[in-house]
């Protein structure tokens, strides 16, 4: 598309269709809940504002930076990629009769977790063969908790299929690159010799620069038995052995 064509297309924002898509998005989300109010079910209504990857590079990442807008802020890569900015994202939940306002849980949480959650609040038990790797947030709504959030690590996967898994301050990533659309992309690793394992101490590095993996041995044993028990189990919360939906290849 030409940028004659863009400006045609142009509203509010001045910058692109992205940038009017988010304002867009912004104005709905108030919408919907100045009506939530108006019909009386706000206190008892859950609104959960959030997304499912990391920003489209397509969606004009130049042009917003040149505005300086910066999607993924701090962290590295966009969506597709295996780093933070594929997968880091807002979570925002609003339900007043539980949920005390402005409140922050500083856990890490899967959107995979929804199924778990919903269950636990509707009061219906998930089977063994249901969310095998789905943990309820629910202990972390309420201001006085019935239970512990039991998820301990996540595990990621990028467009092109590298795997990484998270625990604590640790971060391991299965393969060379980013395993996407960013720098270093599988074309770039033709000319190149990355190690096939990344370690990534998010605590110090949160933009993923410094690849630690031959400082520590240690860590890299235990995430890839954790990993490799995930894979032999089909699951990552307890319960009965499942049957993996493909066969998991964790390095190329």
């Amino acid at each position: 598309m030409s940028s004659s064509k863009k400006s045609h297309f142009l509203g509010k924002s001045g910058i692109n269709e992205y940038a009017d898509f988010v304002m867009m998005t912004d104005s709905i989300v108030g919408r919907v809940m100045a009506e939530l109010k108006k019909q009386g079910i706000e206190k008892n209504t859950l609104i959960i504002f959030t997304s499912d990857n990391g920003f489209a590079p397509a969606a004009g990442l130049k042009e917003l930076e040149n505005f300086g807008y910066h999607p993924s802020y701090q962290y590295r890569g966009t969506k597709y990629d295996i780093f933070e900015g594929g997968h880091r994202v807002p979570f925002i939940m609003k339900w007043p009769a539980v949920i005390t306002g402005r409140s922050i849980r500083n856990q890490t949480i899967s959107l995979a977790d929804f199924m778990a959650t919903c269950a636990e609040i509707v009061g219906t038990p998930l089977q063994d063969n249901e969310g095998e790797d789905s943990y309820s947030m629910y202990p972390l709504m309420k201001e006085v908790s019935q239970g512990e959030y039991k998820r301990k690590d996540i595990i990621h996967h990028s467009g092109e299929g590298i795997f990484s898994i998270r625990k604590g301050r640790w971060k391991m990533v299965f393969g060379a690159g980013s395993g996407g659309w960013s720098y270093p992309t599988t074309k770039d690793l033709i000319k190149q010799n990355l190690p096939q394992i990344q370690l990534y101490d998010l605590d110090r590095d949160i933009s993923e620069t410094h690849n630690v993996v031959d400082l520590y041995p240690l860590v890299v044993k235990e995430l890839t038995a954790l990993m490799g028990k995930y894979i032999d189990e089909g699951r990552t919360t307890s319960g009965s052995l499942q049957a993996n939906d493909v066969p998991v290849q964790l390095t190329k």
